[in-house]
């Protein structure tokens, strides 16, 4: 499969280029040039195939001219040792529970994937890299864990002060090696700019090989689809074709989904689930796409004002405002609204939810209740209620248990480096590190 910029079409990359490279030269993102029909695949999976099996069938399809059938084989096997559970929470919701991965969060999926992707590349040229990238709360603390102890690689993770949870802090600052966390005077835009600022600056480019492990990066986004195909594959043998509910901040998750639809897998249709930071939403009710500021909220991870993404989605529609809303609906979620859903499946259901994934059931129950024949909703739980035990004991003056992997990461020391949010100060640091 060949990639484009989303911003110069004669900008044609291979997989393994659309890896480092991270952000196209011209500022835009790669998108897949070809719309491939997948159709057949989805026709013949069914509930009884793993993840792992789901994910070697897709990276066969997609990346079958740069991985050879063995290599394909070792490279799902080594990024995922750990599968989504499907559960049911109502009669009409189900939830995707990505949280099951070392991180305890979605991001755990792209992130060790990628991982094992520049393994093979790097090894075969016997080359380095230097992995930036921004975080929110729940990537930096995947991509942390997926790339800890890799040779030859260096990870630098900006994350804005005071905006992270201090669970997901304590996952990003604790690794030590070669993970790299520069405590960012900022909020997340800020973040994901100098992360921008960085790729475009031509002293770096040429002095520090830099890529990305956002959800910007190919590498990692791609692999986010092949969970969809696993759910839509689960159902199949009840005859339901899904309706995906994605809390959603960067989009990067709600595009990988979209993706798999693009390839031909059959769904009802796409919830987009945010909290206040609703720009798309707001694109999706009036055709105007407005960026702004983000707003601090409980469910901070999706506390993004201009989500880099959302230019894939437009290069998938082309532009198409019509087409786009025809599959993805909008729906915000207040931070009142999110508390009160956490509280009521709690006393409800005795389950758990964090606050992202609450958002999620909000838009989904919204959705129910606006349309027919959209069930089953399959919500995305995107991360565990343990790595928001302050914003669940608000919720329900209980915390919940945590996993074993976040037990172990409180107990550690921080490290980070306080940073103010400047490509300069960035700059200076990625520079010092290279030598």
């Amino acid at each position: 499969m060949r990639f484009v910029s989303t911003r110069n079409p004669k900008d044609v990359v291979s997989f393994e280029e659309a890896v480092f490279r991270g952000l196209a030269p011209d500022g835009g993102l790669y998108h897949p040039v070809e719309r491939l029909d997948l159709a057949p695949l989805y026709e013949r999976l069914g509930p009884e195939k793993g993840f792992v099996d789901v994910s070697y069938e897709m990276v066969r399809l997609l990346f079958g001219d740069e991985f050879s059938e063995e290599e394909a084989g070792r490279l799902v096997e080594r990024a995922f040792p750990f599968s989504p559970v499907l559960r049911e929470l109502t009669d009409s919701i189900l939830l995707l529970e990505l949280f099951h991965g070392p991180s305890c969060a979605f991001k755990d999926f792209g992130a060790s994937f990628l991982a094992s992707c520049m393994e093979v590349f790097l090894s075969r040229r016997e080359g380095r890299a230097v992995i930036l990238t921004a975080t929110s709360g729940d990537t930096g603390s995947a991509v942390a864990q997926a790339f800890h102890g890799r040779r030859h690689i260096d990870v630098v993770i900006l994350y804005p002060s005071g905006r992270v949870s201090p669970l997901q802090e304590k996952q990003l600052t604790t690794l030590g090696g070669n993970v790299h966390a520069l405590e960012v005077a900022g909020s997340f835009d800020d973040c994901q700019r100098m992360v921008k600022e960085a790729f475009l600056d031509q002293e770096l480019s040429e002095r520090c090989p830099l890529t990305s492990a956002n959800s910007i990066n190919l590498g990692r986004l791609v692999p986010q689809s092949f969970y969809y195909v696993w759910a839509y594959a689960q159902l199949k043998a009840r005859g339901e074709r899904p309706f995906f509910c994605v809390p959603s901040g960067n989009f990067g998750n709600l595009t990988a989904g979209v993706y798999a639809w693009w390839w031909g897998m059959p769904v009802r249709g796409f919830l987009a689930a945010t909290n206040v930071n609703d720009v798309v939403p707001e694109y999706l009710s009036t055709g105007v796409f407005t960026p702004r500021s983000s707003v601090r909220t409980l469910s901070n991870a999706m506390d993004v004002g201009n989500p880099s993404n959302f230019e894939r989605l437009l290069a998938l529609f082309e532009g198409d405002h019509r087409r786009m809303a025809a599959v993805i609906r909008g729906e915000r979620v207040t931070d009142e609204e999110t508390l009160d859903t956490i509280a009521r499946y709690w006393r409800e259901r005795g389950v758990f939810l964090d606050p992202h994934t609450a958002v999620g059931v909000k838009a989904s129950e919204r959705l129910l209740e606006r349309e027919r024949g959209v069930a089953p909703v399959v919500t995305l739980a995107t991360a565990h209620p343990g790595k928001f035990l302050e914003v669940v004991e608000e919720a329900l003056g209980i915390r919940p248990p945590l996993p074993p992997q976040l037990e172990e990461v409180l107990a550690k020391e921080k490290r980070a480096v306080k940073i103010p949010n400047t490509l300069e100060a960035l700059k200076s640091f990625l520079l010092d590190l290279w030598g």
